[in-house]
């Protein structure tokens, strides 16, 4: 008995050629074809032949192309290597028939040909379904994506997650690119602030909490950015345990939504904040129904509680003032005849009693459903109307006192262009008159002398009573048309408008200057001033006015350098003077820097034993291109551009340093003398510097000229006096003889020699007088036990004389010139010979 067959399988599992028998291809339900390996059919079951609607001598022996569509026979040629049944159509005896076929191929046994199973069955009808299907398919397909709609079909049970091509480009990703659509993946992408929400909205969905969720994300785009999504997922499969097992959904790109909403929210805060500042209060009344619609501003306007009763007109129309109310009423009722926008004001009488000033703008509209709105503001203005109302008031205060006020601007304005002391016009005004004129005929610019005495000595009263007699002067001599100022201190400025020639103007500088030198009486006292003018004229040359004022002020510079109490004339030779000047101080400037000064000396001597007892310091200034300069080419430069106390302190050093080389070298020169000028006297830092030199006691004196001591000098040129006393540096009186000090001058001073001036020495051996004067002057001085040094000795019949009347020290060209060091030096070690005794000296005489 032979083994049972095994059930007939017609799916794509094995087959053996004994399970298809002929007798067991009948019993199958199916419609069963074994072709050969040459394509023709061996066997063909009844269902199959029935489909066909053909006899077995029709089918068997035949080709299987000869019942297959054409268009559809590579499909049966290839379905060799399909894993899945496909729809084939066959060539029935009344036309074609749409079969689902699968297609097995039978294990090829020893010496039988290879064969293959097609099992059929009728799908007609499942291909009109597949193609409503797909028509379906492809419409829906159509309408989300034109509604930008991307498709998502998460299967869990079979483990296929499908996105559509819509789906990929909302990302920024390519049709075709692969997605990892597992949660833990997608996730990443994200926003960090959205993935606690997605993932409960998730898992309420995963849980079969809602069948139907909706939510909103953001997601990181292909190009970096954010997009918004909103994505809707239906559950519509189930797995036992009642949880989806499939969830079907559609995502959309909400980001412009989004922003949109954003901009409205920003704007709709932005109103907001607006209303909320501004205090306005909106409302809105329908006139159909008589319903109004107040903010909160509103009720805070008018005192009344929100939670109240709802506004109505009548409500509005209680509160407001009886005086008011009558014509509120009524300018709104005109309106709504009118249908067009209004205004209105009118006052409030709040719950609490206090009234307030409303203004009001409404406008009419008709909304969706038709009804008319008033819809209009409110806002507060009684801190408006108050302020107002003390406007007026302060308006009409300021207009009773414009005359006042006007008075008061003229007398300022005056005082602003005018001296107070004086009442003559001020620098700010002489600086319009010379903006405004095109033409100035003549300055003169006029500075007081002794100015400055008077003040200190009787006081500024005294000061400002020649101030006032001096603009009282200029008044009574310049010209009617003439413009006179007081521009500072005791400097005043004409202007000379009309014609006026040199001549005429030297002889207007003269009769000032005249005038000036009457002597002015003040608290019974005589006071005697002096003026000192520069003139400055244009002569046709059309010089600007402020240009005159410059030239003007040369000539002033001119005049009181030449001794003051007398005029100058600007000239194009003193233009170029001062430029001179200006240059020399441009170079006395990088002179200094350059450290270009340099010391000379002059030996002093003996008068009896012609022995060296000091040397003068002089200054040079050794010029890069002019040589070796003497002091008079440069030192009144340097003094008005204020550089003598820097000369004088390197001077100073130098000297003090070639002592202390002719100390360590045994030269014997016992001290040195050096020219000090009185602004170096006067500088705060000169002792300081000398005390940092450390400078031996009695080796160093300072010269200094007669002329900057009287009778009673400053009590800061006393101090640094005493200070160099302190510090062992002697005084000498330089020049003296001069008549500037006197005799007790010299006792206050104690200097510890006396220089006498060179013009006194010069006619001492041809005029008995003058040999008298010299000799009282070196009594004098012994018997105040200061020695005396006669400087420019220069013969050696001087040298003889004074040693005869008794002369300490003689310095002059008979015995030495100023040399420099190195030759001085040579000629303190005996390289220059001098008379060895006095009897030679009164020879040579």
């Amino acid at each position: 008995m032979t083994e049972p067959r095994k059930p007939i399988d017609i799916g794509n599992g094995p087959t053996t050629q004994d399970s298809l028998a002929p007798d067991a291809m009948d019993q199958v339900p199916a419609g069963v074809i074994r072709v050969d390996r040459g394509d023709v059919i061996c066997a063909a079951n009844a269902p199959a032949l029935r489909m066909l609607g053909r006899t077995a001598e029709e089918v068997i022996g035949a080709p299987i192309s000869a019942f297959v569509h054409g268009e559809d026979f590579p499909t049966v040629v290839a379905f060799e290597r399909a894993e899945e049944p496909t729809i084939v159509r066959f060539l029935g005896a009344s036309g074609a028939l749409s079969m689902l076929v699968s297609l097995a191929r039978l294990p090829e046994a020893p010496g039988a040909d290879a064969q293959t199973i097609l099992t059929m069955l009728p799908a007609d009808g499942l291909v009109s379904e597949i193609a409503s299907l797909r028509k379906d398919e492809t419409r829906w397909k159509y309408a989300l994506e034109s509604a930008l709609e991307g498709v998502w079909d998460h299967d869990f049970e079979t483990g296929n997650l499908f996105y559509s091509s819509t789906w990929r480009r909302l990302r920024g990703l390519a049709d075709d690119a692969e997605v990892d659509g597992t949660l833990h993946k997608w996730i990443e992408n994200v926003h960090p602030d959205d993935r606690a929400h997605v993932l409960a909205c998730i898992e309420r969905q995963d849980s079969g909490e809602v069948q139907f969720n909706t939510f909103q994300y953001r997601e990181r785009h292909a190009d970096g950015r954010w997009v918004w999504i909103e994505s809707r997922g239906a559950s519509v499969a189930y797995g036992p345990d009642g949880k989806p097992c499939r969830i079907i959904g559609t995502d959309t790109d909400i980001t412009a939504r989004k922003e949109a909403e954003a901009r409205l929210a920003e704007v709709s805060r932005r109103l907001q904040l607006a209303l909320d500042i501004s205090r306005i209060g909106v409302f809105e009344h329908n006139l159909d129904t008589g319903v109004s619609h107040w903010d909160e501003a509103m009720f805070r306007m008018y005192g009344l509680d929100p939670a109240g009763q709802a506004p109505s007109s009548a409500g509005w129309e209680s509160v407001l003032h009886p005086d008011d109310k009558a014509a509120a009423i009524r300018r709104v009722n005109d309106a709504i005849v009118s249908g067009t926008p209004f205004n209105n004001a009118f006052r409030i009488i709040r719950p609490d009693g206090a009234v307030r000033h409303i203004r009001s703008n409404a406008a009419f509209h008709t909304d969706l459903d038709g009804a008319t709105r008033l819809v209009g503001a409110n806002w507060d203005v009684t801190d408006d109307i108050a302020l107002q109302e003390e406007l007026r008031r302060a308006k009409s205060f300021a207009e009773a006192r414009n005359c006042e006020l006007e008075a008061a601007r003229v007398s300022i304005e005056y005082n602003a262009l005018h001296d107070h002391l004086t009442d003559l016009p001020n620098r700010r005004y002489l600086d319009r008159v010379l903006t405004e004129a095109r033409v100035v005929n003549a300055i003169l610019h006029i500075d007081l002398d002794r100015f400055k005495q008077i003040n200190d000595t009787l006081g500024h009263q005294a000061g400002d009573a020649m101030l006032v007699h001096a603009a009282s002067v200029l008044s009574s001599h310049a010209g009617s048309d003439d413009f006179i100022a007081r521009i500072g201190g005791d400097e005043f400025v004409i202007v000379c408008r009309s014609g006026r020639d040199s001549t005429e103007l030297a002889e207007l500088a003269g009769r000032i200057i005249q005038a000036f030198r009457r002597p002015v009486p003040y608290a019974g006292q005589l006071c005697r001033l002096g003026a000192s003018i520069g003139v400055a004229l244009d002569g046709g040359r059309l010089t600007h006015p402020r240009q005159l004022l410059m030239d003007a002020d040369i000539a002033l510079y001119r005049a009181k350098s030449l001794g003051r109490d007398r005029f100058e004339l600007f000239s194009d030779e003193m233009q170029n003077q001062i430029l001179t000047a200006k240059r020399i101080g441009d170079e006395l400037r990088e002179a200094l820097e350059r450290r270009q000064f340099i010391p000379y000396y002059q030996p002093q001597f003996d008068a009896r034993t012609l022995e060296i007892t000091g040397v003068e310091t002089l200054v040079r200034w050794n010029h890069p291109h002019r040589g070796v300069l003497a002091p008079m080419q440069f030192l009144k430069v340097a003094e008005d551009i204020n550089l003598l106390a820097a000369i004088d302190r390197m001077v100073v050093e130098m000297a003090h340093a070639d002592f202390g080389v002719w100390q360590r070298r045994g030269l014997a020169v016992p001290k040195i003398s050096v020219n000090i000028s009185s602004r170096r006297l006067r500088d705060p830092q000169l002792v300081s510097d000398l005390r940092e030199m450390k400078i031996p006691h009695g080796v160093m004196s300072f010269e200094l000229l007669e002329s900057i001591f009287l009778d009673e000098f400053e009590d800061e040129v006393a101090e640094t006096i005493a200070a160099l006393n302190d510090l062992g540096i002697d005084i000498e009186i330089d020049d003296f003889g001069t008549g500037h000090a006197s005799i007790i001058g010299l006792l206050k001073l104690n200097p510890a020699r006396l220089k006498i001036d060179r013009a006194l020495v010069g006619p001492v051996t041809q005029n008995s007088k003058q040999q008298k004067l010299v000799r009282a002057i070196i009594d004098i001085g012994h018997s105040l036990n200061i020695k005396v040094v006669a400087e420019g000795v220069e013969t050696w019949a001087h040298a003889a004389l004074l040693a005869d009347i008794g002369c300490d020290v003689l310095q002059g060209y008979a015995l030495a010139k100023p040399m420099s060091r190195q030759d001085f030096e040579k000629f303190a070690q005996g390289g220059f010979s001098v008379p060895r005794s006095l009897s030679e000296a009164r020879r040579m005489r």
